[in-house]
């Protein structure tokens, strides 16, 4: 038998594939950067082996699955070619492994993290499945029936899958480092619709899913009343928000979820019409009310008084719906927003709208920004975001402490970077402090 050895093991679509081959039986292994990753502990308590990178990890009889992030001249892939090694690319293996079942992708500028985690999450209660969510979790079960998985759109990788089914949360101009606009961003999508197998489920509230063109049904859902699936009278509750489901105007049924926010509702909204054209029950649906959310989405830490949230929003539309579910969820309590920009091309794009939507908080603190190996730093710099943002702070590692006067307040640490060292740090200074 093989070894797949993973180059980049611990990207969050690389570990979780990983997981998947590991469960269904594969002998499976990977190297990285010697970088601590949240990622990783998944790994380790399967005890998949992590190596640092080296020539030396690739032998004879290993089948190599390469992360996009590395190039062909990376010495383990030109040692690998030197050897005469199968060499397979993360999104083209993908490709290949989800023929063996009815697979349904989970694709979206925004929200296709958590939407794939939910529909994986109320699947599995009821169904033979395996999954692969972008927070880095991967189950893999022999014989599945469905596969869920997370199909990014950035430099069009998601065109190496042809999924039976798909859903589309929503588009919107993002990676400007690879679209040049949000036209181009629909153009992917829209390819990707063409390779769509037996049906796509689109927000009908995005304007441009609206005009995706499909040779498959397209059900689409949301909160107009033009929408097949349409979620009405939203109540928010103790523990999370009630809905109504309406399908094509008649009542369906009524739901709940443990969050706050109408992003998320529409998430529920979308694994709940994928879930009724499957032929499930809406009994079966409501393993919604149970869900326990992905890693770094909204994961909340209490600390004394304080309530710490770790978020990967890093769009300007992202933090506002994060700051619009706090907002609901604490809406008598101080927030404050603790955010690093990922990549250059990103801040410099969206830099006026950053500063709009962090402008939501009753405090602000900006981390330096997290660059990427891809970009040209240029002059932008942190400074740049800090003077549209009036009475915002500089927050540098060393000065995490100076977050504690926010006693029961709402610390919100928001970033695809390394936010979450920012928030280890200021949790190691309370710890003298409590």
């Amino acid at each position: 038998m093989t070894i797949f050895h993973f180059v980049g093991i611990k990207g969050t679509g690389m570990s979780a594939l990983a997981q998947i081959l590991y469960d269904t039986g594969m002998k499976v292994q990977g190297s990285d950067i010697e970088k601590t990753f949240f990622t990783e502990l998944a790994l380790l308590e399967k005890n998949i082996p992590i190596y640092p990178f080296s020539a030396e990890n690739i032998t004879p009889g290993l089948t190599i699955i390469a992360g996009n992030a590395f190039k062909d001249d990376h010495e383990e892939i030109a040692k690998a070619r030197e050897l005469g090694l199968p060499i397979h690319r993360y999104h083209d293996f993908l490709g290949d492994w989800l023929k063996q079942t009815t697979s349904i992708a989970v694709t979206g500028a925004h929200g296709k993290t958590s939407t794939t985690g939910l529909l994986a999450h109320v699947l599995k209660q009821t169904q033979s499945i395996s999954y692969l969510i972008g927070d880095g979790t991967g189950y893999g079960q022999p014989d599945s029936k469905y596969f869920v998985f997370e199909a990014c759109e950035y430099r069009r990788h998601f065109l190496a899958y042809q999924p039976d089914y798909a859903i589309m949360t929503n588009i919107d101009f993002d990676h400007p480092d690879y679209f040049s606009s949000v036209e181009d961003v629909f153009s992917a999508f829209q390819q990707m619709a063409d390779q769509v197998k037996k049906g796509i489920v689109a927000c009908g509230d995005d304007d441009y899913l609206q005009k995706i063109q499909a040779k498959v049904p397209v059900l689409y859902y949301g909160f107009e009343d033009s929408n097949d699936f349409q979620a009405k009278n939203l109540i928010e509750l103790a523990n999370g928000t009630q809905f109504e489901v309406h399908v094509r105007n008649n009542y369906y049924d009524t739901f709940e979820i443990p969050m706050y926010g109408k992003h998320n509702v529409l998430n529920a909204l979308a694994v709940i019409t994928l879930s009724h054209y499957e032929g499930l029950q809406a009994d079966q649906m409501k393993y919604l009310a149970t869900f326990t959310g992905v890693k770094r989405r909204f994961s909340e830490k209490v600390i004394d008084k304080q309530v710490l949230i770790d978020d990967y929003a890093h769009h300007p539309k992202e933090i506002e719906v994060t700051m619009d579910a706090v907002r609901r969820k604490y809406p008598n309590r101080k927030i404050t927003a603790i955010f690093q920009p990922h990549t250059y091309t990103r801040t410099k794009m969206f830099l006026h709208q950053f500063a709009e939507s962090l402008k939501l908080a009753d405090e602000v603190y900006l981390c330096d920004i997290f660059g990427s190996a891809r970009e040209v730093v240029g002059k932008l710099s942190i400074n740049d975001l800090l003077t549209l943002i009036p009475d915002s702070k500089l927050l540098k590692l060393d000065q995490s402490a100076v977050l504690q006067e926010n006693e029961e307040g709402v610390l919100v640490f928001m970033g695809a970077g390394d936010i979450q060292k920012y928030q280890k740090a200021y949790e190691n200074s309370l710890i003298n402090i409590i």
